[in-house]
């Protein structure tokens, strides 16, 4: 059983790494559109960054849930 526990737990942090890892890239898109006033790479930006804080969150949130359904 603490096999399992210890895979979500890692599972959780692989997932809010990615998502993070998704943030950074979409703010570094974002800034690159503002500084060459290019609207693709501002929306490419702004959908990375929320895609990223929505890996993070279910990284955050949903995947320890999982331990619950294993009881």
């Amino acid at each position: 059983m603490a096999f399992f526990y210890s895979a979500i737990d890692t599972l959780g942090t692989l997932v809010v790494a990615l998502g993070g890892a998704l943030c950074v890239w979409g703010g570094i898109n974002l800034m690159e559109g503002y500084g060459a006033d290019n609207p693709g790479a501002k929306s490419q930006g702004v959908k990375q960054l929320v895609a990223g804080g929505g890996i993070a969150f279910i990284g955050i949130v949903l995947i320890p849930q999982l331990a619950n359904l294993i009881v």
